[in-house]
């Protein structure tokens, strides 16, 4: 019998948008348990702490078709990468990639996490056709400047941003 095969989905998820959550139900098919690793991530100065987008992560998921659902846990973490990864027992870093521009980037990041821990891989999931220009930046800057979001992110995730950005002025 072979070993469960563990996979990592790390993001920021500022917010979870429909692209995400693509992700995360293909990758839970190719791994027997997903990790869905919420970054900490003060950086990128996230719109939502990391409180808020744990549970929002964690709600998209437990609206996951059950048989998927009960393969996937959401995590939080604040250090590198591939640390999380063992930590967690896991050898796969689930990327996903929507277009060349992503690609540059995921590939210097996939050689450096390789160079950093030989034992864990890094699979690269396309993105689906319909959801390839999704970005939580772009989600962000719409529902900012106070454009309608709900064909990237859930109804929940959309309201979260609504109330957000209430009394936030939607112009120059």
């Amino acid at each position: 019998m072979s070993e469960a095969k563990t996979g990592v989905y790390p993001g920021t998820f500022d917010p979870v948008t429909c692209g995400h959550m693509d992700i995360i139900y293909r990758a839970a098919k190719v791994v027997d348990e997903l990790i869905v690793g919420v970054s900490a991530n003060a950086g990128k100065d996230p719109l939502f702490t990391l409180d808020e987008r744990l549970a929002m992560m964690a709600a998209e998921v437990s609206g996951l078709p059950e048989d998927v659902a009960g393969h996937v846990t959401v995590k939080p973490f604040d250090n590198l990468l591939v640390d999380f990864v063992e930590t967690q027992r896991a050898s796969v870093i689930i990327r996903g990639l929507r277009a060349v521009s992503d690609f540059e980037y995921e590939f210097q990041m996939a050689a450096m996490n390789a160079r950093l821990n030989a034992r864990v891989e890094t699979v690269f999931l396309m993105a689906s056709d319909k959801y390839q220009f999704i970005s939580s930046r772009l989600v962000k800057e719409i529902g900012r400047l106070g454009g309608d979001v709900g064909q990237f992110v859930s109804a929940a995730v959309k309201e979260k941003l609504e109330r957000q950005f209430a009394g936030v002025g939607g112009g120059a």
